[in-house]
């Protein structure tokens, strides 16, 4: 997420450097510009700061005559490209080498791997890695035995995917396939501000985070999504961790940062990292979100991510509103949602003086 101050300290220099690493937009006149356009520079309440020209569009803003900002934009190209290097990836029997997908793109090899994490969030090795996984976890859930389930995903060997299975979907192929079958997994639950919440961890760290009125219905969750696994409940050894939750909830003033067990698709795994980018106090759309993984249709695609999301806090889905202001959904209850923003907001409002005098 693009920092308003540094932005706007640009903008008011007239930085030229700063071009195609942000635009701003004009709430009053609808328009948004590079950053060191000839127009007379905005009021600054009026002023919004966007990482790609998709972004400022699924705003509704349109492009300054002045400065036309899509004429030759290396940002829009660099989208464009990397959106055929991910289908490249995403539609290969193998994974293709990165002379392979930089000729795909259209970009230099020398400037393809940095310009397509700079897009992505992540290295060509890590967006394949993942992507290969989760079409690996969608056969297995859909009940196809491991082995066909292996090659079929893109694996060259049988080892390479048991080699893979346990980071990126936290059990191995057999317990994944048997719904957790032989996973063990640890949790607790702890009485917070907001009702209830539940830690659970396996052996690589949190696998799940959840919010609720009450023990049960949190045990309950627990156990649909780990249908087979073995449940070791109220596990001192993750006390810590859940007073680390509570603390959060009732005064947040840092992110949690904590060990996780990220289970989820490959787009899904792109998104959270997206929202774990989200300062504390700020607040991100849909569309931004999608505009910033390079892919601006996406906006329904990175709403059901958000829905699918099952670390509350850890990855704060919390943050993401829709374009208009509306706070959207929130699987733990929009009075959560809108509480958490509210002391988030109230947290990095507070005059740093004030807290050092009391």
């Amino acid at each position: 997420m693009l920092d308003f101050e540094q932005c706007w300290a640009a903008l008011e220099e007239r930085d030229g450097s700063a071009t195609d690493e942000f635009f701003y937009g004009v709430r009053t006149t609808g328009v948004y510009c590079r950053p060191g356009c000839a127009s007379r520079l905005p009021l600054r309440v009026n002023t919004r700061f966007f990482e790609t020209i998709a972004a400022a569009e699924a705003a509704g803003l349109r492009p300054c005559k002045r400065c036309r900002p899509t004429d030759g934009s290396s940002a829009s190209r660099h989208v464009a490209a990397i959106e055929k290097a991910c289908a490249l990836l995403q539609n290969s029997e193998t994974t293709p080498s990165l002379a392979q997908l930089a000729d795909a793109a259209g970009i230099s090899r020398f400037h393809f791997h940095r310009v397509f994490k700079q897009i992505t969030g992540a290295t060509p090795r890590d967006y394949a890695r993942t992507h290969r996984l989760s079409r690996f976890a969608e056969k297995l859930d859909a009940g196809q035995p491991v082995t066909e389930a292996i090659y079929a995903s893109g694996f060259g060997s049988s080892s390479r995917a048991y080699e893979a299975a346990p980071a990126g979907l936290g059990m191995t192929p057999g317990a994944r396939r048997r719904g957790g079958t032989g996973q063990t997994i640890r949790f607790v639950t702890v009485e917070t501000p907001l009702g209830w919440a539940l830690v659970a961890a396996t052996e690589r760290g949190i696998c799940m985070t959840a919010l609720a009125d009450d023990r049960e219905s949190l045990t309950g969750a627990l156990r649909q999504r780990f249908p087979a696994a073995a449940l070791i409940a109220e596990d001192p050894g993750l006390k810590d961790w859940a007073d680390r939750i509570v603390s959060f909830i009732t005064a947040p003033d840092h992110n949690l940062d904590l060990p996780l067990d990220i289970q989820g698709t490959a787009f899904q795994a792109r998104v959270w990292r997206a929202l774990q980018k989200i300062p504390l106090g700020k607040t991100a759309s849909y569309s931004e979100i999608a505009a910033a993984l390079g892919q601006p249709k996406a906006v329904r695609a990175v709403a059901q991510a958000c829905a699918a999301n099952k670390l509350a806090l850890l990855v704060p889905c919390h943050r993401v509103i829709r374009s208009d202001g509306d706070l959207g959904g929130y699987r733990w209850g929009l009075e959560r949602k809108r509480a958490l923003l509210a002391r988030e907001r109230a947290s990095t409002a507070r005059d740093p003086a004030d807290e050092a005098a009391a």
